[in-house]
């Protein structure tokens, strides 16, 4: 059982950790290029991506929980639960301000063109993609 959960676990960080982290970094070009279709597209893929990435932290702690032990008391493993949260939280802001893009960028006002929301993508996205980058580190080292 524990073999499958570990199979799990990393096919879940490869397919969803993976995609959502090249979807959040590819919205900013999309907002500057005012491309509302892809922005949608992007948008719907951050949220399935996200929701699927909750997988790879379900799957890891049933993983900690059965293996006993106080697996799960080890550091390493509390660090990465902590991050994963840290950048879940943040693919929530992330999701919030392509959905804000998106309305500004339907209402063709020419006041306002996203710049705001595509800065604010940028920089959280990238927080994430180190964030995960952080977790794997800590997975493979320890």
């Amino acid at each position: 059982m524990g073999t499958l959960l570990l199979w799990l676990h990393i096919a879940f960080a490869i397919f969803a950790i993976g995609p959502v982290v090249a979807v959040t970094s590819a919205t900013p070009r999309y907002i500057r290029a005012k491309d509302v279709n892809v922005l949608r597209y992007l948008h719907r893929s951050t949220r399935l991506f996200g929701v699927l990435a909750l997988g790879v932290f379900l799957f890891g702690l049933i993983l900690g929980v059965t293996m006993g032990g106080g697996t799960l008391a080890k550091p390493y493993l509390s660090v990465s639960m902590t991050l994963f949260i840290v950048a879940a939280v943040l693919l929530v802001i992330i999701d919030r301000d392509q959905s804000t893009a998106i309305q500004v960028l339907s209402s063709e006002s020419p006041e306002d063109d996203a710049k705001v929301q595509s800065g604010r993508v940028a920089a959280l996205s990238g927080i994430v993609a180190l964030l995960f980058l952080a977790i794997l580190v800590l997975m493979v080292w320890f």
